[in-house]
C-alpha cells in the first residue's frame, strides 16, 4: 500500500497510541492511533487501521485508515476505498478510489502556485462576453 516511497522510516503500529509532536525526516506509517502533531518532508500513510486526528503537511498522503484533519500535500493525495476523511484537503492531484467517505473542501492546485481560486476566476473573466441584443430583436420577429 506504500506510495511512491517504498521505503518507510518510521512506523507506529497497529494497537499501538501515540499522542504528542511527531517530527520526522523521511516517511511514516500509522496502522495505530495518533493525535497531536506530525510534521513529515516525505510521505505520511495512514493504514487500514490507522487513526489520525491532526492537521497533516507531507509531499505524499496515501489514506486508508481515518483521518480527522486537514490535509496539505506538495505532490499527491491518495485516498484509497477504505480511506475517511473529515477535513479539508490541498494537493496538486488526488486521486479517490471507490468507497472513499469524506466531508471537507477540496482544492486541487494542478501543481499552479497562483492561488487556485483567482487562477479559475481569471479563466473565466477571460471568456468572451456575451453582447445583448444580438439575438433579440431578430429572433423575436421571425
Amino acid at each position: 500500500m506504500a506510495g511512491k516511497s517504498d521505503s518507510i522510516n518510521s512506523t507506529i503500529g497497529e494497537g499501538s497510541v501515540f499522542e504528542g509532536k511527531f517530527y520526522i525526516s523521511g516517511s511514516l506509517r500509522i496502522d495505530g492511533k495518533f493525535e497531536g502533531e506530525i510534521k513529515t518532508d516525505e510521505e505520511l500513510v495512514v493504514g487500514e487501521t490507522g487513526k489520525v486526528k491532526t492537521n497533516i503537511h507531507a509531499k505524499n498522503v496515501v489514506v486508508a485508515g481515518t483521518v480527522i484533519g486537514n490535509i496539505i500535500a506538495d505532490e499527491e493525495v491518495k485516498l484509497l476505498e477504505t480511506a475517511k476523511v473529515l477535513g479539508d484537503i490541498e494537493t496538486p492531484i488526488l486521486t479517490v478510489q471507490r468507497g472513499v467517505v469524506a466531508h471537507g473542501m477540496v482544492t486541487i492546485t494542478g501543481g499552479q502556485k497562483k492561488d487556485a481560486k483567482k487562477l479559475i476566476e481569471e479563466s473565466y473573466a477571460g471568456a468572451p462576453q456575451a453582447q445583448p441584443g444580438i439575438f433579440g430583436k431578430k429572433g423575436s420577429e421571425r
